[in-house]
């Protein structure tokens, strides 16, 4: 995957216009660009290709997962990312500016347990930010037929990270999804896993 560099470009514009200009690099940190690109590589392999399909990226963040979801091989009609922190929306849509101008990108500032949209993939990679409750009513309001996309890791020295998984059959046990792919991606300084599949019925 090469990404575009205009892209690049509004990527370092986001940063240098951001009022926490280290908290807003953090989303390009090594490990979470990498964990990024693992993702669209294994989605790529599962997501159907016979149509555009229209993605919802819960837990956003700052929009870097959708700039790179952008430039991959993905069949895409539309991305819209969802967080609850409103200062990502401004950072996110500078980020994804192409897309917003060409009315393929939106930013919304919500709670992911009482957002609701349809898609044709929902995507999490924020798993570990919410209780295990918020997580279950979370994947309960998802669309019955969309390909659903997980990630956790088991970083539990982060505060933020309230609800870690302890290794990849921890994760798919409390996700309690059908898997139509799961796996593994090491970093320096933790396990991220991830599941494809679908809910079950």
């Amino acid at each position: 995957m090469k990404v575009d560099i205009e892209d690049v470009l509004f990527w370092m514009d986001a940063i240098r216009n951001s009022d926490d200009q280290y908290r807003t690099l953090e989303s390009f940190w090594k490990g979470q660009v990498n964990s990024k690109v693992w993702l669209a590589k294994e989605l790529y392999s599962i997501i159907p290709k016979t149509k555009q399909n229209n993605i919802v990226i819960y837990g956003g963040w700052n929009g870097v997962l959708a700039s790179i979801l952008f430039n991959s091989h993905l069949p895409l009609n539309s991305i819209t990312s969802v967080d609850i922190d409103p200062v990502c929306k401004d950072i996110a849509c500078t980020v994804n500016r192409r897309y917003e101008i060409e009315k393929k990108f939106n930013a919304v500032t919500a709670d992911m347990c009482k957002y609701t949209q349809p898609a044709d993939v929902v995507i999490n990679t924020s798993c570990e930010h919410i209780t295990q409750e918020q997580y279950e009513q979370w994947l309960n309001n998802q669309p019955d037929d969309a390909l659903i996309v997980l990630q956790s890791n088991n970083y539990f020295e982060l505060e933020e990270h309230i609800n870690c998984a302890t290794d990849l059959e921890d994760f798919k046990h409390v996700s309690d999804i059908n898997v139509l792919w799961a796996g593994e991606f090491e970093t320096p300084k933790y396990t991220r896993y991830m599941i494809i599949g679908k809910k079950k019925c």
